[in-house]
Formats: C-alpha cells, structure tokens, sequence
C-alpha cells in the first residue's frame, strides 16, 4: 500500500529519526523544495510538541505519515509541506497568517483547504436526527466545492484519511463506525473517482474491518489459508506467460496482483454467492510498453486458455470516467481454475496506482502540466452543481451517484459513446443528452427495439430517445420504489421542472400521493401540523406543495409521522407519562422502565420496524406488542389501560416480521404469477395467499401473508405491486 514498503515512518512507540525521513522525501527534489520541507518539519515539530494521539505516540509521528504517503503521491514540495502542517491551525497557537508569511500563500491556502475539509467530522457532535443529517451534509458540500480550487487539498486529505484509518483501533467502536462508515460513502469514492486505486483499495478494506468485522476476518482467514496454493498456481501462469511473450518478442513486466477483501466482499453480496464462488481470487497483471501490445498480449493469453464468457472489460477503447485505463479478462488456466489477467502500458499502470497525482509534475509556482486541467473537468463540475442543487442532502446524494466505481458506455444511434453511472435507466440516457429530451421522451428503443423507460442499460447497446412535441415528465419518475430514475442529475432535472408548475397543481398531487401512502401502510388521522414543523415548512400547503413539486418525498413524511408518534399517541391512549431509561433486551423491542420481561409481537396487529408500537402486561405471558393504532388497544376498557407499557424498537439486524395485505384487481391470466415473481425477485417470503375472483365483475381479490424487515420495504413492495397491470388496489391490512 501506499508509503508502506519503504516508509521511515516510525512504529508506534519508537521516537521518529527526522534525518532519515527528511532524507527519504528530498531525495531528487531541488533545494529549495527541501528546504521548504525541512522547515515545514521544524515548524511542525515545535507546534505539536507535548501533544500526543489516542494511540499515546506522538502526534508529530502523524504529520510524518501523511506527508510522507503524500510524497509516495508524487506529489510537489508544497504539499509534502501542507501536509506535514496540516493540523498546526487547528489543533496548536499558529494562526493561518503565521503560515502564510513563513512559507507562502500557495502552502497556507493548502493548510487551509485541508482543514476547512477536516469539518466533515463535525457530524459526531451533532444531536441525532434530521438536522443532524442537514448540516453534515452541508459541511460535506463546502468541502466538496473547496477542494473542487486546488485538487492538492483533496490528495492531502485523502492521505490524513488513510493514515487515521490505519491508526483507528485506538478510539472507542462508536467513533469508529462513524468514521469508517464515512470513509466508505465519502473519502473512497473520492479517491476512486480521482484514480488512486492504491488509496481506494485499502481506504475500502480498512472500513469493511470496523463496518463488518465478522465478514472482513472470515474472509482474510479463507485468502490466507489459501495463500501457498494461489501463490503456486500464480507462478505457474507466469511461467507459461513468460515463455510465450519472449517467443513473440514482447518485453513484459508480470507480477500477480493481490485481491481486495472489500472487492471479495462486495462481489459476493452483489452475485449472492459465498466465497468459494468467486472465479477471480488469482489474478496477474501484464505490463507492456505501448497500446498496441496489450492486444497482442491478449491474443496471446486467450490462445493459450480457454476464455470465461462475459467476463472482458476492454478499458483502453472505453476509458473510465477517472481515466482508467487496462483490459480485463478472465481464462480457465491451468489445473482448470479461473484466473483474471489484467493488461496495461507501464504509463496507464502509474495512472492506475497514482490516479489525478501521477499528472502532477513539480515546477516552480507549482503549476499545473499542460494535460492536468482537462484530468479534474469532474471536480469543476462540482462549482455547477452548487447552482443545480439547492439542497445539501440533494447535492452530497448527486456526488455519491456520480463517485460510484462502476460504468457503463452506450452508443448514440450516430454511434458517440456516451459515459454513464452503472444502474442508469434508459430515462436516465434521455437526460443525459439533454433536459429537454428527458422531458418530452415517450419512450426509448434498445437495439431497435422498444423498451419499458425504466429498463437498465448495459454496455454496447445502442440506444435512441423518442420523444414527443410537449414537455410533460411525469410524477412517478420521481419515485425511487418504480425504478425509472437512477442518477440524481435526472431526478434534479425533473424536480426543477415540477417546481415551475402551478403551486396549486403541486399541492393538490402532493396531497392525493400522501393520502395514497397513508391508506396503503394504514396510516389514519394523521396530524400534519407536527410533521410540518419537523420537517421546517412554515405551513402545510407548503410541505404538499414540496411533495409534488418532487422536493420532498412522501417516505419522509412517513418517516417523520413515525418518529412523532411516541408523545402524540402517548396522550390519546392516556399511557402513563415517565420514560425511565430505556433497557435493551435480547429481544427486537426496548422496554421503558423496565427490564428483561418476555415480549412478543400481536397476532392482531403484526407491527414490524418503524410502526408506532405501544406494550400490554399480559397474565403470565410477558408484554404483548400492539400497534398503537390497533383495534384491541383502542378497545381496552379504563382499568385495563394502566397495564399499558411505553415501547420502542430495538436493533433488528437479519431479521423479518409477518405483514399482512389486500390487492385488488381485475382478474386476468397470469395474475398470480405476476405477484409471486415480483415478491420472489425482491426476496419476499410468502407465508400464505388467499385469492378469490368475484364472478359477477370479475374483480380478483388476494390476501398475502408475508414477511418483511421493516415498513420501508413494505412501502416498496406495495408501489411494485400497484404497477402490474390490471391492480385495482392494494394496502396493508390493519
């Protein structure tokens, strides 16, 4: 990994030797850049002194690790000096003036960038909730747009990153969840968007450790008893190679390549295969000196084995959108195991391992190569989207959507390879194009042939919008349950185009979707006015207003109605007031007050996660969970409401709860099978169906006992479900 073969870092515990270090990054740098650095190493030393991590080493040992990954980056003396200051700002008595007279706007402004984009962090002490939620996602768009001035900040930062990363076993599980769970949604797709395949991988593999340790161990302990006999079989391949290549007079470099345990991970959850089902744990890597070779190394690999189909990446004819370049293929080598063979120039393997910063090239001012603008266009994109995303949350979701790892290229029908996010929709192509094509799309043909707009694109296919002479998007496409909008750009588009409608149009389709949610998860006489004012609009027009202009979702406003529930229906059902502290169990509910009783869900109501629940003291059969909304509780009589319990959901990791629902429909072939495949493909288990057809009109009615984790993926299963043709209705059953 990064700084790790030769580091001169110390170990934790030993005192750093800053000769030696200092000798390390200076090495064929001109004077001046080191004495910049040895001066920035001075100031560093002085400020931190006496200042010690949670780990007990020094805290200088810190500045040394960043700023030495940060020289494995390539990068220019300047930001070797930024990063051995990164932290003197904050955390000592130097000021940003301090730095900037002691060594130059260009290293103060560095300074400052890395910690302006240090406040990400500032989540952890925020309360819990929605606003929470707000300002970390607007400290995570100031960041964004900071770094979007100087893409040094950003490779600095990414270097802090990974070194806390590798320190993190010395805080507490809380705090490193959070920052590993941050580290996977921000900082890795950052750096895998920007190429720093080195700085990716192990970002990944250091999160998946404190996210899932369980998985992480289980499958370093399979790769590593695994290791001799992978080892063997890899030379073996290199060997037949070798023989090949110096029989057609190919200089080639080939190593084997390690295999990511987040990349494992990440494949078996994706396929739903175990670990023994994953074809490309061995993998080589061939490096050749131009283009023209790696074609020529390909042929040669797939005449000697048999090739594994659908398993051919060619990324030099179609580059990734970070500029990814390599071909991937996979054979049945010998002995019969799979084995992935990748391909480069040895000029598309810095690129792949160094990214953006392999692009840098030291001069004096620290200017930037002739090629380097056009490498970060994706990062001044990042001043546009400020315009288009008024909301932070909208704007951080829009850089998670286009930092993901995975692309797919389609072709124009006048034959342009258009680059998109993998998952896009053929509606998505449509607005690719441009807004005004996605509004007035009416469908789409794949390979000449018409496809349903949610249909998802795979690389190579051809494909051309139809559209119609009237703008007219439509109010489904916003619905993330139906599939037809994958990419935030598109659903931005379409939302803009909402809001300039008329404002009564909006707030009377946001009041029929909300009241359609409601009657389907059997929601009734729900106040609005607290939801209103939870969700910070200043009157309920205006949330309906929101809702169907497409601002807001109608899962929010559930989701809001549900965490409201406690002191509202507290007071209509005349539960006695205390909350003692909260006692979790074993079981899925917490008990307030009181502590290790049996609980067991209602056969009546069937709550599952997220309903607003409430707990009756049996007669010897501990507390029984109702809905709070349930017939059998807003039936108990004056003397029976005291054994009453206030409750809430506790962690319900892996597990599921029976939900019972009605669909209506008018009857036609296939019916039945259309509802079992949808369930079937969402990995709904179904307990029991009930189905009757009315003869007289033909309208079929099914009763489904099922089984799901929480109410929002009963939401989604109900909005399927409504989209087969002919379905009348369909809604929980309460």
């Amino acid at each position: 990994m990064v700084a790790r073969a030769d580091s001169h870092t110390p170990a934790s515990g030993q005192p750093p030797d800053l000769e030696s270090w200092l000798r390390l990054v200076s090495a064929e740098r001109e004077p001046d850049g080191a004495q910049l650095i040895r001066r920035a190493l001075e100031c560093a030393r002085d400020a931190h002194r006496g200042q010690a991590r949670a780990s007990g080493e020094p805290y200088l040992v810190h500045c040394l690790a960043v700023a030495e990954i940060v020289h494995h980056l390539k990068l220019d003396a300047e930001s070797v000096a930024a990063a051995l200051l990164h932290d003197v700002v904050e955390d000592t008595s130097i000021t940003l003036e301090t730095v900037k007279e002691r060594f130059g706007e260009s290293v103060a402004a560095l300074v400052d960038g890395v910690t302006k984009m240090g406040h990400i962090g500032e989540m952890r002490e925020l309360p819990a909730g929605k606003g929470a939620s707000s300002q970390h996602a607007e400290s995570v768009r100031k960041l964004l747009l900071a770094m979007a001035e100087d893409v040094r900040v950003v490779l600095i930062k990414l270097s802090d990153r990974l070194h806390n990363m590798r320190t993190l076993r010395h805080l507490d599980e809380t705090r490193q969840r959070r920052i590993a769970r941050e580290t996977l949604e921000i900082y890795a797709p950052l750096a895998n968007r920007l190429g720093i395949w080195q700085v990716k991988w192990e970002l990944e593999d250091l999160a998946l450790r404190y996210l899932d340790a369980e998985a992480y161990h289980r499958i370093a302990a399979l790769l590593d008893g695994r290791r001799i006999d992978r080892e063997r079989h890899i030379e073996l391949v290199k060997e037949r190679l070798r023989a090949a290549f110096e029989q057609a007079g190919i200089n080639a470099e080939i190593t084997g390549r390690p295999k990511h345990i987040y990349s494992i991970w990440r494949k078996m959850r994706r396929k739903n295969i175990d670990f023994h089902e994953v074809f490309d744990l061995q993998a080589v890597r061939v490096l050749v000196d131009n283009p023209g070779e790696c074609y020529l190394v390909l042929g040669i690999v797939h005449g000697l084995w048999h090739h594994v189909q659908h398993e051919f990446d060619d990324y030099i004819a179609n580059p990734k959108a970070n500029n990814y370049r390599s071909l991937h293929t996979a054979v049945i080598g010998p002995e019969g195991k799979a084995i992935e063979v990748q391909i480069r120039t040895r000029d598309m393997h810095e690129h792949a391992e160094l990214g953006i910063a392999a692009h840098w090239r030291y001069k004096e001012g620290g200017r930037y190569d002739a090629g380097f603008e056009h490498k970060i266009v994706w990062l001044r994109q990042l001043l546009e989207w400020k315009d288009e995303e008024p909301s932070a949350d909208e704007f951080v979701d829009r850089f998670k959507s286009e930092s993901v790892q995975e692309r797919v290229y389609v072709l124009t029908p006048q034959g342009n390879v258009i680059d998109m996010p993998a998952g896009s929709t053929a509606l998505d192509f449509a607005y690719h194009i441009h807004t005004d094509v996605g509004h007035r799309c009416r469908g789409v043909k794949v390979n000449g042939r018409i496809v349903p707009l949610s249909h998802e694109l795979a690389t190579g296919q051809q494909v051309e919008v139809l559209t119609g002479r009237q703008a007219s998007p439509s109010r489904d496409w916003l619905n993330p349950h139906l599939g037809y909008l994958r990419t935030s750009r598109a659903r931005a588009k379409v939302r803009h185009w909402f809001k300039q409608q008329d404002r009564d149009i909006n707030i009377s389709a946001g009041r029929q979707t909300l009241e359609r949610e409601f009657h389907r998860l059997g929601l009734k006489d729900v106040a609005l006015e607290p939801v209103m004012q939870k969700l910070n609009f200043s009157d309920v027009e205006g949330m309906m207003a929101a809702l169907g202009g497409g601002d807001l979702q109608a899962g929010q406003v559930v989701s809001t109605v549900l965490s409201l529930n406690e002191s509202d229906d507290r007071e209509s059902l005349a539960v006695p007031s205390r909350r003692l502290r909260p006692h979790a169990d074993s079981n899925d509910f917490r008990i307030l007050g009181v502590g290790n009783l049996l609980t067991t869900a209602a056969r009546c109501c069937h709550p599952v996660p997220d309903d607003p629940i409430i707990g009756y003291i049996t007669r010897g059969r501990g507390v029984t969970i109702h809905r709070r909304d349930c017939a059998n509780v807003l039936r108990l009589k004056q003397d029976d409401r005291d054994r009453l319990i206030d409750v809430e959901w506790g962690p319900v990791p892996d597990r599921v709860f029976p939900v019972e629902i009605v669909l209506q429909a008018y009857d036609r072939p296939g019916l039945l099978r259309d509802v079992s495949s949808l369930l079937a493909n969402d990995r709904v288990n179904v307990m029991s169906v009930n189905t009757h057809t009315d003869r007289a009109d033909l309208i079929a009615r099914m009763e489904l006992h099922i089984e799901v984790t929480d109410i929002g993926q009963l939401s989604r299963i109900l909005s399927r479900l409504g989209q087969l043709p002919n379905i009348i209705e369909v809604k929980r059953k309460i």
